[in-house]
């Protein structure tokens, strides 16, 4: 008896970490302040939608209201180069996966959603290397990479 393996096509785009997690909250202050206490920081901050980072490594949460309507939750895989996101919406596509088109933000930032075959959300983002900038006044946290083994 033999059996088929089926390859999945290389990889356009290697996920260099998982960046992010937005979460619906009903009370934004409280939730926000909880996090503060674990110690993230603030960085963006709108009407319906903050975003905390932890100031070591730029990771982040991102707090949505039930009033937020532009995204749900979901988790982020975040790249270093704004291409990979291109690159790997053209596989996922070319795979048959259906795929958001992919915005550019006024944050600087790319992305575009799309669900897992599992029907959970999620974001391919480009975060660029110096970090986000910040609307409250807060520097922004450089991004920090795995390096590649030589």
């Amino acid at each position: 008896m033999y059996t088929l393996m089926v390859f999945p096509m290389a990889p356009a785009a290697a996920v260099h970490r998982l960046g992010h997690v937005a979460l619906r909250v009903q009370d934004m202050a409280r939730a926000k302040r909880f996090y503060e206490t674990l110690g993230l920081r603030l960085t963006w901050e709108a009407d319906d939608w903050c975003y905390l980072q932890w100031p070591q490594t730029g990771e982040g949460i991102a707090l949505l209201s039930p009033g937020y309507t532009a995204a749900g939750p979901h988790f982020a895989f975040h790249f270093q180069r704004r291409a990979e996101v291109d690159a790997v919406r053209n596989q996922l596509v070319a795979e048959g996966h259906t795929c958001g088109p992919v915005h550019d933000h006024r944050d600087g930032t790319a992305s575009f959603y799309m669900q897992d075959p599992e029907g959970n959300w999620l974001e391919m983002l480009y975060e660029p290397s110096p970090g986000l900038p910040s609307n409250v006044g807060a520097e922004p946290i450089p991004l920090t990479y795995p390096t590649s083994p030589a």
